[in-house]
């Protein structure tokens, strides 16, 4: 390594920076990113601004992140829809390679998705709906916030499973979703536990399960899906975490690590993600790449088995 790049390294961040996030400002990974983004500042000794580039679920972004300087200046906050289901969604449609463009930096939460129904359906735990479902064959709609993202996944993971006919019901976000569930327009919805629970609180819609691989301690009292026969190994959920442009010098993405894990230790923070829904869970480079391989292989057979495209 050359000396002037050495110190440079050493030095940083040596200006502020700035995250990415592909999403609407107002939305879930947005308020997460701005929360996290407040705790960084004091730990970076830098400004850490947001910034939103919306579009094209979430590869705008992405692709913009890719194409920054690999500097640790320009960084992105991503879910598993743009790095670990994308790809195989999108195919050739395709301007980044998550695996080979981007460096992992940190898982920082994970958010369970919970499956909710109209409270007007005689359904008060799985085994009802999947009863229902059989006696109702390709009647029951469930609703996701869109084509190809983790909700959707969790919707067809279930239909496979279970071996019952569902009606998916994409939208463009979890608020006419919810709303749609409560008025009876779609008979259920996947939707993070965050945005569900305001519907959840009033009796508006009925929680019935969690997509987790076991309760979710944000809401221990909601049975996972895979407690029901037949679903033990039943578990979709949805994650975000930090990246860099892939040839971020290592040294960089570890001071990156190490702030992360150390803001997530924050109780103030940990209770506000918590409250967002998202369970905090910071994870090493390396692991967090590992992660993600295995996310992305699992991911790609759901995919394949529902031959999900962009337009299904």
């Amino acid at each position: 390594m050359a000396p002037a790049t050495a110190l440079a390294q050493a030095a940083y961040p040596a200006k502020p920076v700035t995250i990415i996030v592909p999403f609407s400002p107002g939305g879930g990974v947005d308020v997460m990113t701005r929360l996290l983004a407040e705790k960084l500042r004091p730990l970076l000794g830098q400004v850490v601004n947001v910034e939103n580039k919306a579009g094209g679920s979430g590869m705008i972004g992405a692709v913009a992140a890719v194409r920054a300087p690999a500097d640790g200046y320009t960084l992105l906050m991503a879910t598993a829809g743009e790095t670990a289901i994308n790809p195989h969604v999108y195919k050739a449609k395709m301007q980044y390679a998550p695996q080979k463009d981007l460096a992992p930096v940190s898982l920082v939460v994970k958010v369970p998705n919970v499956l909710v129904v109209n409270p007007a359906l005689p359904i008060k735990s799985t085994a009802e709906l999947l009863a229902y479902a059989k006696a109702h064959p390709g009647k029951l709609s469930y609703g996701t916030s869109g084509i190809g993202n983790p909700q959707h996944l969790a919707g067809e993971l279930l239909e496979k499973m279970a071996g019952v006919p569902l009606t998916h019901v994409p939208y463009r976000g979890a608020s006419n979703q919810l709303t749609d569930t409560a008025g009876g327009s779609v008979d259920m919805s996947f939707v993070s536990l965050g945005g569900a629970r305001p519907f959840m609180k009033d009796g508006r819609v009925r929680a019935i399960a969690m997509t987790s691989p076991k309760r979710s301690a944000l809401a221990p009292d909601i049975p996972a899906l895979s407690e029901t026969k037949g679903l033990e190994d039943y578990a979709l959920e949805n994650w975000f975490g930090l990246f860099a442009p892939a040839a971020t010098p290592a040294a960089v993405v570890g001071k990156l690590n190490d702030a992360v894990a150390q803001a997530l230790k924050d109780p103030e923070l940990a209770k506000r993600l918590n409250e967002l829904g998202g369970e905090v869970s910071p994870m090493a480079p390396a692991l967090f790449k590992t992660f993600i391989r295995d996310e992305s292989r699992r991911f790609a057979k759901i995919v394949q088995d529902a031959n999900i495209t962009p337009d299904n």
